[in-house]
């Protein structure tokens, strides 16, 4: 199925994109991709294949891969119909700002050093 095979060569590109991304299988079999936080979920739909970047909202996106999820504040997706051409190196550096996004964010949770002393 068509679908699978697009599925499969975006599965590779956004591996490329940073050796530590993870792969992970949630919510009901859709593929998500993780990098200190969810960076972006694929699932195949009957007519195309849809990728919903979790902070997609917050991402510079200079190709215009986003092309639906503009309703929400948060969320951003890109849907591939059938005879689509996703521009491979675009995708890469979405998933890269992803990967940034989410370090920063991490950053900001860290807990700040107190200075106080250990407990004997």
């Amino acid at each position: 199925d068509r679908r699978g095979e697009t599925l499969a060569d975006i599965r590779k590109t956004i591996l490329a994109a940073d050796p530590d991304n993870i792969e992970e299988w949630k919510w009901m079999g859709s593929p998500v991709w993780c990098l200190d936080g969810n960076i972006v979920v694929g699932n195949a739909h009957k007519d195309k294949v849809k990728l919903t970047f979790s902070h997609g909202a917050s991402l510079p996106d200079p190709d215009r891969l986003f092309n639906n999820g503009f309703g929400g504040k948060v969320w951003r997706a890109i849907d591939v119909f059938k005879g689509d051409t996703l521009n491979e190196s675009a995708l890469k550096e979405l998933v890269r700002a992803a990967i940034d996004y989410n370090k920063a964010k991490k950053k900001k949770k860290a807990p700040a050093a107190t200075g106080a002393k250990p407990r004997k």
